[in-house]
């Protein structure tokens, strides 16, 4: 992990900039780099195997109220990629010229000066395929690991400044079925540990045996479930996008409307935010905005919100650090009380839902959302899998599932990391425990 290559090619292209401004000319420049190891699996063994080593950096001119920017692809060869820069500036100059000004710009123009550089273990690319191989004996594996260094730089003309690495990876992977049926499973980490992993292969294989049972076909209706932080996280990451947002908040596109009009509830059990201390994301943002711990749902209610400077600005609000997309990116939703060893016990009877799907709005307002079960979902009668479930639709509240209907939340927390490579590797974080609901509808 050659961080100072990065780290070199960042300083000197920000230095170079500042030579480079007119009169009145600002400018921010966002890095953003990481050298990634990708291994393919398919039946426990390696099919495809490559390393990624990219930067991309956006180049953002402002001068007289107006501003442009450009995306480009760099090459870590500083004279090849001033010489880009520099070809960029020349046209958002051009582009300048035509723009009007924009009467929402916020400009974050404080001085700060950022640098974090977390600690992290990961297995080299011998000793992953080693620990799969041994694991996935005699199983039907198929999985992609990524892995690596990400790297994260901010740097302005007025003199806020920020440098970011994360280590990180996921192993996403499924089990299958001679049947067709499958498990899913992904271990994520900044400090690989090859005992969790083992740990996740066991219950995997556990529960593909479950999955060889004649399966259990259910009448539409309302059950008592279990979800999986793997459930939960995909309840959760639709909430993300506009749930929080001031934007959204303020325009009344919210799925959270409701929450925050105190026409509906949540559980007093529900405590949700933003921990930008904790995250792998940076202390930054691609603005220059610093990123702070924000609380989002203390026990039950809406407290908080995701503030962009250009939100701060269009409705008086405070900024806080969030992006234009005000969306939470190191999301943590508190635990309760339920050990995750005691789940099955604590359900009795009724749903084990591994993971959900397709997930979409029924009714935005309402923060009603549908969508289908997914992989290792399971009927379980005192205590006990007796059968996988049909794969069956669901249509239900966000305050049902997590108002009066939520009966516990587990202790344990589970790390989910993103596994998103599109364009580059992603640095979301959740922290999110299991959910036991005493009425889960199922339509069809």
């Amino acid at each position: 992990m050659n961080h100072t290559l990065y780290r070199r090619s960042f300083d000197m292209l920000e230095q170079w900039l500042h030579t480079q401004l007119a009169a009145g000319e600002h400018f921010s420049l966002w890095f953003s780099a990481e050298d990634s190891q990708f291994i393919r699996f398919n039946h426990g063994q390696v099919r495809q195997a490559s390393q990624v080593l990219q930067i991309d950096a956006t180049l953002r001119l402002i001068h007289n109220e107006r501003h442009a920017s450009d995306t480009l692809n760099l090459t870590g060869d500083v004279a090849t990629d001033r010489e880009r820069l520099g070809e960029a500036l020349a046209g958002l100059r051009a582009l300048l010229q035509v723009l009007p000004p924009d009467p929402y710009l916020q400009l974050d123009n404080q001085v700060f000066a950022s640098d974090r550089v977390p600690e992290g273990s990961l297995p080299s690319a011998d000793a992953l395929i080693e620990q799969v191989g041994a694991l996935s004996q005699g199983l039907d594996m198929v999985g992609i690991y990524a892995g690596g260094p990400m790297y994260r730089g901010f740097a302005s003309s007025w003199g806020g400044r920020g440098w970011h690495v994360a280590i990180s990876a996921s192993l996403d992977f499924s089990l299958f079925h001679e049947n067709g049926e499958a498990v899913k499973i992904t271990y994520a980490a900044s400090e690989w540990d090859a005992d969790e992993l083992a740990a996740q292969f066991a219950q995997g294989r556990e529960q593909l045996a479950h999955l060889g049972k004649p399966r259990k076909t259910l009448a539409p209706g309302q059950y008592r479930a279990y979800l999986a932080p793997a459930a939960v996280e995909e309840i959760i990451g639709m909430l993300q996008w506009d749930g929080f947002s001031a934007r959204a908040l303020a325009t009344r596109h919210s799925p959270l409307q409701a929450l925050q009009l105190k026409t509906a509830s949540l559980s007093p059990q529900v405590s949700i935010s933003e921990m930008a201390s904790t995250g792998l994301e940076p202390l930054f943002n691609s603005e220059g905005s610093l990123r702070q711990d924000q609380a989002l749902i203390e026990h039950g209610h809406l407290v908080g919100q995701m503030v962009s400077s250009r939100s701060a600005q269009e409705y008086h609000l405070e900024a806080n650090g969030a992006d234009t997309y005000e969306k939470p990116s190191s999301l943590v939703m508190a635990g309760g009380d339920l050990p995750s060893a005691e789940v099955l016990q604590a359900l009795g009877t009724g749903l084990y839902i591994g993971n959900l799907w397709y997930l979409n709005y029924s009714d935005i307002g309402l923060a009603r959302m549908t969508g289908m079960t997914r992989f290792a979902s399971f009927w379980v009668e005192d205590g006990k899998i007796v059968a996988p479930i049909d794969t069956m639709r669901f249509d239900d509240s966000v305050y049902d599932l997590f108002g009066a209907n939520l009966l516990a939340l587990t202790r344990e927390q589970s790390l989910r990391i993103s596994t998103s490579t599109y364009s580059q590797r992603d640095a979301q974080t959740l922290l999110l425990p299991g959910a036991l609901i005493e009425r889960f509808t199922l339509t069809l």
